[in-house]
């Protein structure tokens, strides 16, 4: 029996050791297939070691140590962010030892990594590099002491929040504090009339007073900012803003090291290691023009060798073999600047902004508050309609067929009440019943009134008729006007606030969903050639506009988002605002729900309402952009360009803000030509 168990043993053992050779058959073929690596079956004194490289997670000194186990070891190879080693033996017979350790398991962190080890002809000995910094680039290693670092460190209370001597903030990828003034991450930039009282701390003092004595700088800084990086931090690749700060930047890394990679506009990276309690000096070109940023990880490649050799390589290390992991700590930097009083007139005008060209206006941020609606509404809603009323008037001239269904079912003498009456098309679709219509835009409402309708200018959140006095009320295309969710539900709650118990709303706002039940809205069918004219630009010659909110005194020139994306734009710079709204692409999809839409003005805006003043066949005739005869000949000026924010609807949206309101029904609601609509039922019960 013990005879058979033992011959059953020696036959698993045998199979373990035919897997181990397959997987190691199978890492020398991956690693010819993707690194050009040729394994040979005769013993050399060079092994490669898959699994075995910084890649995995393996550092130098582990490895070195289970490949020294069997024999002195010459050349240890480990190329940045690759799955292998390479090693070279003193003897041969060492070599074979090292052939031998086939199958060892590593634990590397919470992983357990198993090195495959094949035979190799030779392997590549150079040494790492030195290259040179960046120019302008200094890094003074042991700049404080210990005991320097240790009060530095207790001088910045992360616990404290006291505004009147630094701003602190939280950012995705570290904590940072300001002193002396603050730094904005909203426009990158300081407010250099407001600094803060408690200026620099004093413990300071001392190592800034040694940085002149050492003429690193000939001035005293007075801005610091703190960062906190945790092990997995970073911050992005960025250069500090040139109108912001003067030429010279020192930063002091304190309680661990890191990597710091610089990046020239051309595509030269160089990877800075910087020690604890180094001190790095940026001025000139390393300052202005290369990038500088540290990357998000918890291990960073470094050299392998004395602390006292040259700390700056190349990021390009595929020919360097002195290299280990070095796992992260939690570093603390302290970066002091001087405020710049005057425009910068450095040397790199393509990466100066004082030396750029004034930049077109950027697009606003969606509102974080009341304030932020109403001025968001002012100049990109209520402006725009006042200078776009009679070009836009003279391309409504076609009421909805379901819209005119629905004020033709109204009782002969029921009272309406078109909340956002635009040019009036609805105010004379029913005769039969006595209609007024309100718009926050005055020109619009001037054309009403020339053609006869009952009309006042009014804001759709505060209507001035009295309360359950109206029997219907309709909102075309008027709430996704509204920037917020509070503001838009108020609209409604205003609208069931004019109806009596019993009378009904139908509100039409646009949708996500152009393309519903597999057919195209017309917005997204049409393709017009008749040049870029608010006609062809508008949804569908829907109404659009919106009566909501405190105007301001508005420009009187068109917005000009020139050069600015057309979709989503992700900005690659560190912000604390709210996302940007994005300009939408005419007669396409939508790719967010708040965006701008682009409204190409011609005819003159408000000074060329003498086309279209006159009912619809003026308005028909205006949209045709005739010309003056005085003005025929003369090259045609470009065409202004007016932006209107919108809040597009989803599918189910309009229904949940309407039964948020008291006392409300929903009969019905459907889409209609890439609308959602609702009719609701003022019920009574309020």
């Amino acid at each position: 029996m013990e005879s058979c168990s033992e011959n059953v043993k020696a036959v698993r053992r045998s199979k373990e050791e035919k897997k181990l050779l397959r997987k190691q058959i199978k890492a020398s073929h991956t690693l010819l297939k993707h690194e050009g690596i040729s394994t040979v079956s005769q013993p050399t004194k060079s092994l490669v070691v898959a699994n075995g490289g910084l890649g995995n997670g393996v550092s130098r000194e582990q490895l070195q140590d289970v490949l020294g186990e069997v024999g002195e070891v010459e050349i240890l190879v480990m190329p940045p962010h690759k799955p292998y080693a390479l090693v070279t033996y003193r003897s041969e017979i060492s070599a074979q030892r090292g052939h031998a350790l086939n199958g060892r398991q590593l634990q590397c962190g919470d992983q357990i990594v198993t090195l495959y080890l094949s035979y190799v002809n030779t392997v590549d000995s150079e040494l790492w590099g030195c290259v040179d910094l960046p120019p302008g680039l200094v890094l003074v290693e042991e700049f404080v002491s210990p005991e320097e670092e240790a009060l530095l460190l207790d001088a910045i209370d992360w616990t404290s929040h006291d505004e009147d001597v630094t701003v602190q903030k939280v950012l995705k990828h570290r904590r940072v504090k300001h002193f002396g003034y603050e730094f904005r991450y909203d426009n990158n930039n300081v407010d250099k009339d407001k600094p803060l009282p408690g200026g620099l701390p004093q413990v300071c003092v001392p190592v800034l007073e040694r940085c002149v004595r050492d003429r690193h700088t000939e001035v005293m800084p007075d801005q610091l900012t703190v960062n906190q990086y945790q092990s997995g931090q970073g911050i992005p690749p960025h250069v500090d803003t040139h109108s912001a700060f003067e030429d010279l930047i020192l930063s002091l890394s304190l309680g661990a090291k890191t990597v710091m990679d610089f990046r020239h506009p051309e595509g030269r990276s160089v990877a800075v290691v910087l020690p604890r309690r180094s001190l790095l000096v940026m001025k000139g070109e390393s300052r202005y023009l290369w990038t500088h940023g540290i990357t998000p990880r918890k291990f960073d490649v470094v050299p392998a060798c004395d602390p006292k050799s040259p700390a700056a390589v190349t990021s390009d290390l595929s020919n360097h073999s002195n290299l280990t992991l070095s796992r992260r700590g939690t570093r603390t930097s302290l970066t002091f600047r001087k405020v710049r009083r005057t425009p910068c007139d450095c040397g790199h005008p393509s990466a100066c902004d004082s030396q750029q060209p004034p930049a077109p206006p950027s697009p606003p941020f969606l509102p974080r508050s009341q304030t932020d609606a109403c001025r968001l509404e002012a100049e990109f809603v209520h402006h725009v309609y006042e200078e776009i009323a009679c070009h836009f008037s003279s391309t409504r001239h076609s009421p909805w067929p379901r819209v005119c269904h629905f004020l033709s079912s109204l009782e002969p003498g029921s009272i309406l009440a078109d909340v956002g009456c635009g040019n009036g098309k609805y105010l004379g679709v029913n005769p039969d019943v006595i209609a007024v219509g309100c718009d926050r835009s005055s020109a619009l409402v001037q054309i009403c009134s020339e053609r006869g309708f009952r009309v006042f200018v009014s804001d759709a959140l505060n209507v001035p008729l009295r309360s359950d006095t109206c029997d219907a009320c309709i909102s075309i295309a008027v709430i996704h006007h509204l920037s917020t969710q509070k503001r838009r539900q108020a609209v409604v709650e205003e609208l069931v606030r004019l109806l009596r118990p019993g009378g009904q709303a139908l509100i039409y706002v646009w949708a996500v969903e152009q393309e519903y039940n597999k057919q195209k809205s017309k917005y997204l069918k049409e393709t017009r050639q008749q040049g870029p004219t608010g006609d062809s630009t508008d949804h569908n010659n829907q109404e659009s506009k919106s009566f909501t909110g405190n105007t301001t005194d508005a420009h009187n020139t068109a917005q000009d988002f020139s050069g600015i994306a057309t979709d989503c734009t992700k900005v690659h710079r560190e912000t604390e605002s709210p996302a940007k709204l994005s300009v939408h692409t005419n007669r396409t999809a939508f790719n967010s729900q708040d965006l701008l839409v682009p409204w190409h003005l011609k005819g003159g805006g408000r000074g060329g309402c003498n086309q279209g003043r006159g009912g619809d066949e003026q308005g028909e005739q205006g949209s045709k952009n005739t010309l003056d005869p005085a003005t025929e000949a003369q090259a045609p000026a470009p065409s202004p360009v007016f932006h209107r924010y919108y809040h597009v609807f989803q599918k189910g949206e309009l229904e949940e803000l309407c039964v948020r309101v008291r006392g409300v029904a929903i009969q019905r609601s459907y889409h209609d030509q890439g609308n959602w609509c609702v009719i609701l039922k003022k019920t009574g019960d309020r």
